[in-house]
């Protein structure tokens, strides 16, 4: 590849524990991968999930939302984050303690696996 995108994390959300319950986000860091040529959301998810069984990940979609999300660990660099797909693109959910090790990991996997370019972008909101 020619130039590789940075998974360099410019900000990472603040969790709170609100004394009515649950957990909270404050403040966001996503990293978009939009393959070229462009693919249809299922697609995409297809090729997430084969990426994700083929390890080194734990993964599961834990909520019954309109999109996929999973929640996913990988085992070799030991970071936890959120990967959704959406609007033709997979989206890379940085958590308080999520590293760009497994970002990195991750993206590679794909370039490698997949006959497309990505195009990748950060945003953040505080």
């Amino acid at each position: 590849m020619a130039s590789e995108p940075s998974f360099t994390i410019p900000a990472r959300p603040q969790r709170r524990y609100p004394y009515e319950g649950g957990v909270e986000y404050e403040g966001e860091t996503v990293f978009h991968l939009r393959p070229r040529p462009p693919q249809d959301d299922d697609s995409l998810d297809t090729l997430l999930q084969r990426t994700l069984e083929a390890g080194p990940y734990r993964h599961g979609d834990f909520l019954n939302l309109p999109m996929p999300l999973y929640l996913v660990r990988d085992e070799e660099t030991g970071d936890v984050f959120r990967v959704s797909v959406r609007g033709g693109a997979i989206h890379f959910h940085v958590l308080p303690a999520t590293g760009s090790a497994g970002l990195q990991a991750l993206y590679e996997r794909f370039a490698t696996t997949w006959d497309v370019e990505w195009q990748v972008d950060c945003e953040t909101t505080c």
